[in-house]
């Protein structure tokens, strides 16, 4: 009777061991769970009013047919995926890696959305073709009124065109993708400290340096504004005391003419 009961006694102990080992992981486990859940509810929180910020650039840029309340609900979409997905040993701060998913997210919603129409497009493309052709017979990159000449149109028919030219690269930029607009954001925003992945895009963006600096001193003045010290265009007209209108048509036609130029280094390469 007594072996039985201290048989019992055994049974009992390390049933009672491994309930509690198994309580124990399973108070990690939710430990875990809530404290994983916590660090990405603070990331959310913290960054929530970079969406509205980029929402409202992307506002003032393109003047898309969607409302401000989708382009949030998408930036919101991408900053809550941002930080489930994030892994800090990537090297990259959370805060730039938020600031491309949010607007990969917000450029993912206006892909759906077309804004060239037809006749639109293919002015879009006889501007590229323009500009290439020009620099093949010359060796140099067009200006403006050349560009103007060479399609025989209006300076305010190429502005128009060279608008519809940034709505068509802002829009099909992939954050993964080595276009010049996210190459500008790289290179010249403060916040945007991402260690280029291999020697072809080091050098891409060496090309680029040296394309800002030789860009004409008010379109290299608006490049910089607008994407190292955040300026809205109207905040750069102001700065350079020139009218809105005006700064638009600066940034459209100095991201033209970066676009020749890394075309020129990628058709070099090859």
């Amino acid at each position: 009777m007594a072996v039985q009961a201290e048989t019992s006694a055994a049974v009992y102990q390390a049933t009672s061991a491994k309930g509690s080992r198994r309580l124990k992981a399973t108070a990690l486990r939710a430990y875990s769970d809530q404290k994983q859940k916590t660090i990405l509810n603070k990331r959310i929180i913290e960054l929530l009013p970079m969406v509205p910020r980029i929402a409202n650039r992307v506002v003032s840029y393109l003047k898309p047919p969607l409302s401000f309340e989708d382009l949030i609900a998408a930036g919101t979409v991408g900053l809550v995926k941002a930080a489930r997905d994030y892994d800090a040993s990537h090297q990259a701060e959370f805060k730039t890696y938020a600031y491309i998913r949010i607007k990969g997210a917000i450029l993912d919603e206006l892909k759906k959305w077309s804004f060239l129409s037809p006749e639109m497009a293919r002015k879009v493309s006889a501007l590229n073709r323009t500009a290439v052709s020009f620099r093949q017979r010359t060796g140099s990159e067009p200006s403006d009124e050349q560009l103007a000449a060479e399609l025989n149109v209006t300076s305010e028919k190429l502005s128009e065109i060279l608008e519809y030219n940034r709505t068509r690269m802002f829009v099909s930029m992939d954050g993964s993708k080595e276009q010049s607009c996210c190459l500008l954001h790289n290179l010249l925003c403060d916040n945007q400290n991402i260690p280029c992945e291999n020697i072809a895009q080091a050098e891409l963006i060496e090309q680029l340096t040296k394309a800002i600096g030789q860009l004409p001193k008010k379109k290299r003045q608006t490049i910089i504004l607008y994407y190292q010290q955040n300026l809205t265009m109207k905040q750069i007209a102001e700065v350079l005391n020139i009218t809105e209108s005006r700064v638009s048509q600066l940034h459209a036609s100095a991201l033209f003419n970066l676009s020749l130029k890394l075309k020129e280094f990628k058709d070099a390469g090859q």
